[in-house]
């Protein structure tokens, strides 16, 4: 628990104000899953794969603390959520649905979350891998 709550100190002290408001549309679109995972299978998957992906980013801050590399957590687990995500896309079961309407916005906000991580991960390959430091993060 104490790694979390670095964590998030973190992410607090040294977010700009835009990635923090992204990080609560991400969080509250994302955790609609859960609701869905009550009746349907396929969000429970989502949810398994989003909190594996949030699991790893914990791990990866532990190793390397508050840099750029951290969104490799998300990479891992999320590339394959989002691709199956995709693949939900046009089934009889999804089409014309609740779910199917929330699918196609979990897809845009895990794609664009994906995007910032994928570049991320770039700039740290390039040797960007200070500690991210404020508000121009």
């Amino acid at each position: 628990m104490e790694l979390f709550e670095r964590f998030y100190q973190d992410v607090l002290a040294r977010s700009p104000d835009w990635k923090l408001i992204w990080l609560q549309v991400m969080g509250g679109t994302l955790s609609i899953a859960i609701l869905f995972g009550l009746f349907r299978h396929e969000a429970r998957a989502i949810v398994l794969g989003t909190l594996m992906g949030l699991a790893m980013t914990l791990v990866v801050y532990s190793q390397f603390g508050f840099t750029r590399i951290i969104g490799v957590g998300q990479i891992l687990f999320w590339t394959p959520t989002l691709f199956y995500m995709a693949s939900l896309q046009g089934t009889a079961t999804v089409t014309r649905t609740w779910f199917g309407r929330w699918l196609w916005l979990a897809i845009a906000v895990m794609a664009a979350a994906l995007m910032l991580s994928y570049g991320d991960l770039i700039r740290y390959m390039m040797g960007d891998r200070l500690v991210i430091a404020g508000l121009n993060a």
